[in-house]
């Protein structure tokens, strides 16, 4: 119903929309009842509505803009995090020990376990705004990737700090410290670590069973999710990467069709959990019970995440722009500090606090939901006029050139080499690293042979450069020669019958086709026309076939034969191309008698 009109979700971001919805639907539940009946839980959060989100994240991230903006993402998610988190917690500790706040149960554990929680920028809330505004690549990629990894982070230190309150603040050494530090690095590079080796488990074996090839991804992805997350591990650093290595191993593995169901899945599931999670934040916050106000707590917590966040960008891009080639500008830093948006993953952290532990749950409760009511609704609406004062530079959605494939290739070769020959190890180097790397070993091990094959850049490109020069030169040759005008780039409105033949058989005009007919009377010189028409045909056009009869199997998709007529125009357009380039390196003329070319026919049969 919302893009049913367009004006409106140009101004107002869907998640907006639907939290306001599930305000709407929530009061209309509690009018009725009086009862909050459907609250989003952590349980069914964290097991079923993200999983899907960051693995559609993950899967269709793109990877050469990741990685070469990792070191960048990594400086926000974590050191931008961990600055978040302390210093809003020790902040309004500080301002609560005034007294402006009144009476608390809390105390500096308590203080910072809520700055980690509230620390959380969501991915699906980034994701929902960012993807309407359409800046830049590099932009979005370093906000995207940040809140991608900032999730991973925020849920690592919550756990620290909930176990530092659990035990209390008389039993926190330096050495239970450590133990804290040593074991985020230890979650976060587990999580990372499950994912990868998850992804590289069954792509390989599942030649003969295509039909259920699309439900190993998914069931693998899910499977390293819920794996790390037995294991104490970051579960959401664990199927991205798993989702990232998918794209590269996975996809070359399956096939085109088992691809395309996997995409369409994919969109389907995140878009669908992304719907249901906004809905829910709102039906959720319909509910008296969970609510205890306190104004300046409230309103200092938006004031500490809004300062702290600007102060954090600001402070870790003026250390970035000293190594980055391309810098980040003022205005960048302006759109990174505005779209610091709170989703679910804060709310759901929140919600899991123990009361017992925490006296003050309902208060961080109230104040989670205002903040992300704040940053989702007031953000989201006011960030793309933002974009469009500021100018930010936008992405262009177009594919590139061919021209700009080769001299980017080219350019990363240059790079390499004059980084391998100055003596510095830049990302060019190591790129090139492991890409050789990758070549050598991972491919080998973790693709069919045919994978191998298929995945060489130069067969790709002439794969499409031959099949649209075939097809652009069978139009030609039947305009100028047979006056049949056929038009290959429009699509048939029927699509009974869709191949190339039934196209010609419609628009063949006074052409026979009948090689019976033929072969009876061949003497006359429109005989012979009609003899070269129809070798052009069988030659460059895919030959018509007798109607298969469409068999049912379990285990397999049966395709008819329609499905095979650009593979068969390429093959013979090949042919074709290797018998001319053999037949003019050798100096030998095309033999032009008829009889000759059914010699060859026959022989290109057989």
């Amino acid at each position: 119903v919302f893009h049913l009109s367009h004006k409106v979700t140009r101004v107002v971001p869907e998640s907006a929309l639907l939290i306001v919805l599930g305000l709407v639907l929530g009061g209309i539940v509690w009018a009725a009842d009086h009862i909050a009946s459907f609250p989003l839980t952590p349980t069914v959060f964290f097991f079923y509505l993200l999983p899907p989100i960051v693995l559609d994240a993950g899967y269709f991230m793109p990877n050469r803009l990741f990685f070469g903006n990792l070191g960048s993402i990594l400086l926000y998610a974590v050191i931008g995090t961990v600055w978040n988190a302390a210093t809003t917690g020790l902040s309004l500790y500080g301002v609560y020990q005034t007294g402006i706040m009144g009476e608390m149960h809390s105390g500096l554990l308590e203080f910072l376990l809520f700055g980690s929680l509230i620390a959380a920028v969501d991915p699906v809330a980034v994701l929902a705004v960012f993807e309407e505004v359409h800046v830049n690549e590099v932009l979005f990629i370093i906000v995207f990737g940040e809140s991608l990894l900032n999730d991973a982070v925020t849920v690592v230190l919550y756990n620290v700090f909930d176990t530092f309150v659990a035990i209390g603040p008389e039993n926190v050494t330096g050495i239970e410290c450590l133990k804290g530090i040593v074991s985020f690095f230890v979650v976060s590079l587990g999580g990372t670590l499950v994912g990868i080796l998850f992804e590289k488990t069954v792509s390989r074996f599942t030649k003969h069973v295509r039909i259920i090839e699309p439900g190993f991804v998914f069931i693998i992805s899910y499977l390293s999710y819920l794996t790390a997350e037995m294991l104490s591990l970051s579960a959401i650093l664990a199927i991205t990467f798993c989702g990232i290595c998918c794209q590269k191993y996975v996809k070359a593995n399956i096939s085109e069709q088992s691809s395309t169901t996997v995409r369409y899945t994919m969109k389907m599931l995140a878009s669908g959990a992304e719907t249901i999670i906004f809905m829910f934040l709102g039906i959720s916050a319909v509910d008296p019970d969970i609510w205890r106000w306190n104004t300046a707590f409230v309103l200092l917590t938006l004031v500490f995440i809004s300062v702290y966040r600007v102060i954090g960008v600001v402070l870790q891009t003026w250390i970035l722009n000293r190594y980055r080639t391309v810098q980040l500008e003022i205005i960048d830093q302006v759109v990174m500090s505005y779209g610091g948006l709170r989703g679910a993953v804060a709310f759901a952290l929140v919600a899991l606090l123990d009361e017992k532990k925490v006296g003050d749950k309902d208060l961080f409760v109230s104040t989670t939901i205002i903040v992300v009511f704040f940053t989702v609704i007031f953000q989201g609406l006011t960030i793309k006029p933002l974009v469009q004062w500021l100018k930010v530079k936008k992405t262009e959605h177009r594919e590139p050139k061919l021209n700009e494939k080769l001299h980017g290739r080219a350019f990363d070769h240059i790079l390499s080499a004059i980084e391998d020959i100055s003596g510095q190890i830049g990302h060019h180097y190591l790129r090139d690293k492991w890409s050789n790397f990758d070549r050598k070993f991972l491919r080998k091990i973790l693709m069919r042979r045919s994978a191998q094959k298929s995945r060489d850049q130069i067969l790709n490109v002439f794969h499409e450069l031959n099949l649209k020069d075939a097809i652009s030169y069978v139009a030609e040759v039947l305009m100028n020669t047979y006056n049949i005008n056929v038009d290959f780039s429009t699509p048939l409105p029927s699509t009974v019958e869709s191949s190339v033949s039934y196209l010609l058989r419609e628009k063949a005009g006074p052409v026979c086709l009948d090689m019976q007919a033929l072969e009876q009377r061949r003497k006359s010189i429109r005989d012979t026309e009609d003899t070269l028409a129809h070798h052009t045909l069988q030659q460059y056009l895919y030959k018509p076939r007798q109607e298969q009869k469409h068999l049912y199997s379990r285990h397999e998709i049966m395709y008819t034969e329609d499905d095979k007529q650009d593979k068969e125009i390429f093959h013979r357009t090949m042919r074709k191309r290797l018998e001319s380039f053999k037949s003019t390196k050798l100096g030998i003329n095309h033999p032009k008698k008829l009889n000759k070319i059914h010699k060859r026919d026959r022989g290109q049969k057989r």
